[in-house]
């Protein structure tokens, strides 16, 4: 669940980015009301709805690295998709109810490596016991040997000396009880018709002591995941998950087109309606209920607007922000500020050759002036211009820096205009496009 105050969740998303204040307070309340929602009585829980989030703004102003930082910070369930990845029910390629389904397995996998850490040492234990047992009952049916312990003894050294790993022992791991618990339909009939066609399967079914090693601790952790253990998690999905759904503005149908694309459109987000105003989707896992999952979505919505989608669609998105374009002073911060600034990241790069590079302020300025005008010349991307510039700036420097062991490069503003001043005055500015 969702603790954090709203103050501490816009602290730590500056920590990464810079302005879309805006952005970040509406954020930090929506995940607050998650809490605030679940203290309340239960028969009012089930009446208060999220309350969803559609972000707008042009490319590379922060929305994708709001969602990614997000997943950072919340210990929410959490997934990011793409709206271009799906296509109606029915045509080629992906289908919206694969969201749940994925963020669903994302989650358990999150808890099979919590419970991995944690029981690291008595999985680890149990497995080695299960392989040895096999392996003992072998060496007695074609040696009458009597002294099981020290077989035992023998056997589980050569174990953790790795020297077992190659052999190869009989697979009794094709199918267990602990795993069909929570495996679907479709999932054990693949494994049975794979199982029915190989031949080999009814010959010598062998595995590797070091594969049969790691099926047998999936099956102990599986083995943790009681009925209580999974009704809990697919609870905290139901009640705390946050999907995030990035270019939305590419499923809007264009009002003068009537073409198979636009009827593909508009099919997605008739599928993705359902999910939205709250359905219920089986997973292998058991049931999932959506009304309250918190969805976000975002879009640049460069050539078309939030009015294009759907009325019914809109309206499952109360809250809409608009994103600011970025300022010479916010790429300034953008290089500057973040936790893991790019002129930090770019000084660490060149530092592991044994090369100084330090940026004056004068330089910095001019970076973001560059990028600036290099997004209004070709096409604003934002932020991620940045990248493209000092690429540009430091290619000479990172090719070389090799070797310059133990040297130390001042980047002033003449250095900056020097090499950048060329390549804004020439026509074909394309190649430097992202």
């Amino acid at each position: 669940m969702f603790k954090i105050k709203p103050n501490k969740i816009v602290s730590k998303l500056n920590l990464y980015i810079i302005g879309q204040d805006q952005a970040k307070k509406t954020i930090a309340i929506a995940l607050r009301n998650r809490w605030r929602r679940l203290n309340l009585n239960k028969s009012l829980i089930k009446e208060i709805k999220p309350k969803n989030i559609l972000m707008i703004g042009p490319t590379g102003v922060g929305k994708t690295e709001i969602a990614r930082r997000l997943s950072q910070i919340s210990n929410s369930p959490f997934i990011k998709v793409e709206a271009t990845k799906f296509t109606e029910i029915g045509y080629v390629g992906k289908e919206v109810d694969s969201i749940i389904h994925d963020l669903v397995e994302s989650t358990f996998n999150i808890m099979k490596n919590k419970i991995k850490i944690k029981k690291k040492k008595k999985i680890k234990k149990k497995s080695e016991k299960k392989i040895i047992k096999i392996l003992i009952r072998e060496i007695i049916k074609k040696k009458k040997i009597k002294n099981i312990y020290l077989i035992y003894k023998i056997l589980i050294q050569n174990l953790k000396n790795g020297n077992l790993d190659n052999k190869k022992i009989k697979n009794n791991f094709l199918f267990n009880q602990s795993e069909s618990k929570i495996i679907d339909y479709i999932e054990i009939s693949n494994q049975i018709s794979s199982f029915l066609n190989n031949k080999n399967n009814f010959k010598k079914n062998k595995i590797k002591i070091k594969d049969a090693l790691n099926i047998i601790k999936e099956e102990e952790i599986l083995k943790l995941y009681n009925n209580n253990y999974i009704k809990k998690i697919l609870n905290n999905i139901e009640q705390n998950s946050v999907v995030f759904i990035d270019e939305i503005d590419k499923i809007c149908k264009n009002k003068n087109n009537n073409n198979y694309s636009d009827i593909s459109k508009e099919g997605v987000q008739r599928d993705l309606l359902p999910l939205i105003e709250g359905c219920t989707i089986l997973t292998k896992y058991g049931e999932i209920k959506t009304d309250h999952i918190l969805f976000i979505a975002a879009g640049a919505f460069h050539s078309s607007k939030p009015s294009d989608l759907m009325p019914e669609l809109q309206g499952r998105f109360p809250i809409q922000i608009k994103l600011k374009p970025l300022s010479i002073k916010n790429l300034i911060k953008i290089l500057i500020e973040p936790k893991f600034s790019l002129i930090k990241q770019y000084k660490k790069l060149i530092l592991t050759e044994g090369l100084i590079i330090e940026f004056t302020k004068s330089s910095i300025y001019n970076i973001a002036k560059f990028a600036f005008l290099f997004n209004k010349k070709i096409e604003n991307i934002g932020a991620r211009r940045l990248h493209t510039v000092l690429e540009i700036l430091l290619e000479e420097i990172s090719y070389n820096a090799d070797k310059m062991k133990g040297m130390k490069i001042i980047i002033n503003s003449n250095y900056v205009k020097k090499k950048l001043n060329k390549i804004i005055l020439e026509e074909d500015l394309n190649k430097f496009i992202l």
